[in-house]
């Protein structure tokens, strides 16, 4: 394999502003994320969208809501990217990430999304994870503050790259 992939986990309408849960940043993550993706979509890398869906009880991403829904200057800036659905925080659990990656002749990863101390962190500690050369674009992660996010980057700077 040689391959590379930037995975987008969870730039979701319900935490931009309006949203049921907006995140610290997340109109400065999102410009960080489209520049990501042009400089992949460039080298003919593949671009991967990850989002989360929840149950009707779900506090936000409610499966059919606009919440729910991928950020629309995302999907525009990567038309053709492969959209995968997930119901936990790691993007690989449950979902056919590993077999599309697979697929792809993907060795190299580079994550970037939405919370840093949660899906984005569980997705790059992932056994799943395990065989990827990981990195984590940090500037193209947000939480619900400052500060958390950087206690997040501090810790799983620990296990990959931070970028």
């Amino acid at each position: 394999m040689s391959g590379k992939a930037l995975v987008v986990i969870d730039l979701q309408n319900d935490y931009f502003p309006g949203g049921l849960y907006p995140l610290w940043q997340a109109e400065a993550v999102l410009e960080t994320v489209l520049a990501a993706v042009a400089r992949a979509r460039a080298a003919g890398e593949t671009v991967i969208l990850v989002r989360h869906e929840g149950g009707a009880e779900a506090p936000f991403f409610r499966a059919g809501s606009d919440g729910a829904a991928l950020h629309p200057r995302l999907l525009a800036a990567a038309p053709e990217a492969l959209v995968v659905t997930k119901t936990r925080a790691d993007a690989f659990r449950g979902t056919s990430l590993a077999a599309d990656l697979e697929r792809r002749g993907i060795d190299e990863l580079l994550l970037c999304g939405m919370m840093t101390q949660n899906c984005v962190t569980h997705t790059a500690l992932s056994p799943q994870a395990a065989p990827y050369r990981l990195r984590v674009l940090r500037e193209g992660c947000t939480t619900v503050d400052a500060l958390l996010h950087a206690i997040a980057c501090n810790a799983l700077g620990d296990r990959v790259d931070l970028v």
